[in-house]
């Protein structure tokens, strides 16, 4: 199953950046379940929002915390629960917003090795489980073709066990190829 984005190494071989704090980083009452490894974009307000399909996007969501309206306990999770509310000045949301990140994602359908340095977008960027609170966004097998501008670039293939080119759902290595920070580069 799909398992959204799952940061492994960044791209200068070194360990992988801590997710940043953004302070006030999910509007209190916003609408749109937010799961731990999903896309997300950086809105014009300055928070962050579920990204969508061929959009460009900020980073990839690693958790909050903040005091719901009803209680006084601060409240780590793994999810924005849709629509909540919160004391003012409590909400700190954590992103893994550095381009040079690398990601493993499930992709829908088979990918071939001839995939490195092509590009795809996400399918399903804003679904996820309720029950585990991750993301289950994945890369389209769908690849954009040399030229062409995809929110993932393929650089590799996922060393999990069991994993090779072409399997049925290909679990690939990816970095964020339409990120907001920086200029889009096409696939090769």
């Amino acid at each position: 199953a799909p398992f959204g984005l799952n940061p492994i190494r960044h791209i200068n071989g070194k360990f992988i950046p801590a997710p940043r704090a953004i302070v006030g980083g999910i509007a209190s009452g916003y609408g749109t379940a937010i799961y731990y490894g999903a896309p997300v974009m950086l809105n014009t307000n300055g928070t962050l929002v579920a990204a969508t399909t061929a959009a460009d996007i900020i980073g990839v969501f690693a958790g909050c915390q903040y005091i719901p309206s009803n209680t006084s306990l601060m409240t780590p999770s793994n999810v924005w629960a849709a629509s909540t509310t919160y004391v003012a000045g409590t909400m700190v949301a954590y992103v893994w917003d550095d381009p040079g990140i690398i990601y493993e994602i499930q992709s829908n359908g088979s990918i071939a090795a001839t995939a490195v340095g092509d590009q795809a977008d996400f399918v399903n960027p804003g679904a996820g489980s309720a029950s585990l609170g991750t993301s289950t966004a994945a890369i389209s097998s769908t690849l954009a073709g040399a030229g062409v501008q995809a929110q993932l670039r393929i650089v590799g293939l996922s060393n999990k066990l069991n994993n090779e080119w072409g399997d049925s759902f290909t679990i690939v290595e990816a970095m964020i190829a339409r990120h907001q920070y920086i200029s889009n580069k096409v696939a090769v």
